[in-house]
């Protein structure tokens, strides 16, 4: 009875894994064109992209962002929304659910989190770039198991598991930094405002019947507070993924009663694509056999499995485009050497490896913590130098402490330098680790 449990798990981690690791080669992609448009003679059209107004006007009032507003506050919410997905599945039953299970990729999140901090806390603080020690702390998942797929078939699928725990809970970490230390003025009525859409939302999806469209105007008004609230609109994706149900709606004996009932039936009738359509009893059949397996299917996978594709292959690549454009004007030597730059790129490089792998190390020696199984220290290594690879997350931390100018732009590029880096090295060196490791069973 245990091994179609086993398996169900392991069949959507596999669906996740590629999914991340497809979409990054187009972030990828968009990320070398954003760098080349910048860059090239048509760099005023690039700005004028990203400062197009866009909005709407209801009943003689007007609402406009900036496109590149839109996508950083609008469409990276639905990222965050994912994101905050995520981490309840991970929390419920994934590789967080229990404590020794969620010992250590946490541990190592947050020796992940504070060591980049430090580092470029070092070399800025006091100085006009204090404000970024936050860019280094996030780990793109995107990028860092796009990699990792790179690496080949010898890749434990536990090293696999681990390297996402880690980064969803550095995502949890960075979501928390975000809306503490990156909010400036706080609106108490519009904090108000958001608890309260937020507990209509909860109510709402667990006692009302797939009303959708009510779901959606729910959490779109809670974006819509949240922005008017002070913290960033996109923390309001992880509030409306927290209150959407990871469990069935009805309970397991039910389903089944419901569904042998209706199959029964059908098998008893002679069913034809034709007959279906003309025979009420045979459609009303068909219609409570996929009613029940909407019930039984939890809401919070659903949505996390189709919103995969969507965030992977269009929300990312757009926000690397409008984002990654960073205008390099023949100085990247000396522009790398500025202290903001220098701490970006130290603190993901070095910070990442050396707080990731500190804090693996004493858990699993203390006892605390188990490697996953065909896992080692060393492997745990290599993918701590992943972990280097902020890009998108560190580029939205980044224009959040540094909404413009010189600042931001160096932090960017050392963002870029760090994450190339990191993605390079990383892969060699997991490389040469599992030269000669075994190749997983498929």
């Amino acid at each position: 009875m245990a091994e179609p449990h086993a398996a169900a798990p392991r069949g959507a981690f596999q669906r996740f894994f590629h999914s991340e690791a497809s979409g990054s080669i187009l972030l990828l992609l968009f990320t070398g064109v954003a760098l080349v448009w910048a860059n090239s003679p048509w760099a005023s059209h690039y700005e004028h992209m990203l400062h197009v107004p866009l909005g709407f006007t209801v009943a003689g009032s007007t609402f406009s962002l900036s496109a590149a507003h839109w996508v950083n506050d609008g469409l990276m919410a639905i990222f965050f929304f994912v994101v905050g997905l995520e981490i309840k599945r991970e929390l419920s039953v994934g590789q967080l659910s229990t404590f020794r299970s969620a010992l250590l990729p946490v541990a190592a999140a947050l020796g992940g989190l504070v060591a980049p901090a430090l580092i470029y806390a070092a070399l800025n603080g006091g100085g006009p770039g204090e404000r970024g020690w936050g860019v280094p702390m996030a780990t793109d998942i995107a990028f860092a198991l796009g990699v990792l797929a790179l690496v080949g078939p010898r890749v434990p699928v536990g090293l696999k598991v681990f390297l996402t725990a880690l980064a969803i809970a550095d995502d949890l970490g960075a979501v928390l930094v975000i809306a503490v230390f990156y909010t400036d003025r706080v609106n108490p009525f519009a904090l108000g405002a958001v608890a309260g859409l937020l507990l209509l939302l909860f109510l709402a999806v667990r006692y009302t019947n797939r009303w959708y469209s009510l779901y959606v105007l729910l959490a779109v008004g809670v974006w819509a507070a949240m922005l008017a609230s002070g913290v960033h609109a996109t923390v309001a994706g992880i509030l409306v993924a927290l209150v959407i149900p990871v469990a069935a709606r009805i309970e397991p004996a039910q389903f089944l009663d419901a569904v042998r009932d209706r199959l029964k039936m059908l098998e008893g009738q002679s069913l034809t694509r034709d007959s279906m359509v003309r025979d009420r009893q045979q459609m009303g059949a068909i219609e409570e056999l996929g009613t029940a397996t909407l019930d039984f299917l939890p809401a919070g996978f659903a949505l996390e499995r189709y919103l995969h594709p969507v965030t992977a292959f269009v929300i990312l690549p757009t926000f690397a485009l409008f984002n990654a454009g960073v205008r390099l004007d023949g100085r990247v030597q000396e522009a790398l050497f500025q202290p903001v730059s220098l701490g970006v790129v130290l603190g993901l490089f070095f910070g990442k490896q050396v707080g990731i792998t500190v804090t693996s190390f004493v858990a699993v020696k203390t006892g605390q913590a188990e490697l996953p199984p065909g896992v080692t220290l060393a492997q745990l290594y290599g993918a701590s130098i992943l972990g280097g690879i902020g890009f998108t997350m560190s580029i939205f931390v980044a224009g959040l402490a540094f909404p413009s100018g010189a600042l931001l732009a160096s932090a960017k590029l050392g963002i870029l330098a760090a994450s190339s880096v990191s993605g390079v090295i990383g892969f060699v060196v997991l490389k040469l680790i599992l030269a000669r490791a075994p190749v997983p069973p498929a």
